[in-house]
């Protein structure tokens, strides 16, 4: 979608980069000239990633562990960034975590395992990275990936739904703050993407993601591409007038699922043209 180079020499680090989603979006702006870190809390699994990427871009990209509910280790961790491509421009929270689980069962460390995660991981690396950026007087443009139900609610997993809402509510404020420092900060809500870890959590059985095929207009489950392009445009100087957005990329879901009248979509053409007659004969009665 963007022009080859679009991102050379300029830094990006993302969190939860090793896997699944973080994997697909370093890979893509490495394809495009981007210097890459990733990160997680497991080294041999973003070395293997850093290794296959580096051979397939040609770029650089640097594996450095770390636990994103843990300040000291983000500190640590951009200060290597820092050593080996210098202050990143483009940053991205992507590290999650989620499992479903009834509320009324959840203990007081099950809620923190998501929570410190989702909300706190994600305020601890844009507050580290953007004190820098301010203090380097650089701009600087920070993307988070949160989830359609953000917006809703969601049962069984109100630990990632609360977290997720709070990293919306915190990536508007600080676009509207940080603004006049040359930084930008928006949200992207993606709806299924099947990815392994994911989908192991969140639908072991495989049953649910049957039913989701069934209420997607789009009638098939997003891929990590396109996340990823979407991803490249909204960090990219092609967006540079959009800040504090939350743009959803779900195949339809979240307005599929709102609607009162959506399920006359397993209507067939000649049940409509019954329905047609019956509602024509009680016109005017």
């Amino acid at each position: 979608m963007l022009p080859d180079g679009t991102f050379k020499g300029q830094t990006a680090f993302i969190t939860g980069g090793g896997t699944g989603l973080g994997k697909q979006m370093a890979t893509t702006l490495s394809k495009l000239g981007a210097q890459v870190v990733i990160t997680s809390r497991k080294l041999d699994v973003l070395q293997g990633t850093a290794e296959e990427i580096q051979k397939a871009t040609g770029n650089k990209v640097l594996a450095v562990a770390a636990d994103v509910r843990d300040p000291a280790a983000i500190k640590k961790a951009v200060d290597e960034c820092v050593a080996v491509f210098g202050l990143p421009k483009i940053v991205i929270n992507n590290a999650a975590g989620n499992f479903i689980s009834p509320s009324e069962r959840l203990s007081a460390n099950a809620w923190k395992a998501v929570t410190d995660i989702v909300l706190n991981g994600t305020a601890f690396v844009s507050l580290e990275l953007g004190r820098r950026m301010i203090e380097a007087k650089q701009g600087g443009v920070f993307l988070a990936i949160t989830t359609i139900y953000a917006n809703s609610g969601s049962a069984f997993v109100t630990p990632s739904a609360a977290a997720k809402a709070g990293v919306e509510a915190l990536a508007k404020s600080l676009a509207s703050e940080w603004g006049r420092y040359g930084i930008r900060y928006n949200c992207i809500q993606p709806g299924p993407i099947q990815t392994k870890g994911a989908f192991s959590r969140l639908d072991p059985t495989g049953q649910w993601t049957e039913k989701l095929l069934e209420v997607l207009p789009t009638g098939r489950l997003g891929n990590a591409q396109e996340l990823a392009n979407l991803v490249s445009y909204m960090v990219s100087d092609y967006s540079s007038w959009m800040t504090g957005e939350v743009v959803k990329l779900d195949g339809g879901e979240y307005y599929g699922r709102a609607g009162s009248f959506n399920e006359l979509r397993a209507v067939t053409n000649e049940q409509w043209d019954m329905l047609a007659q019956m509602i024509k004969s009680t016109k005017g009665s």
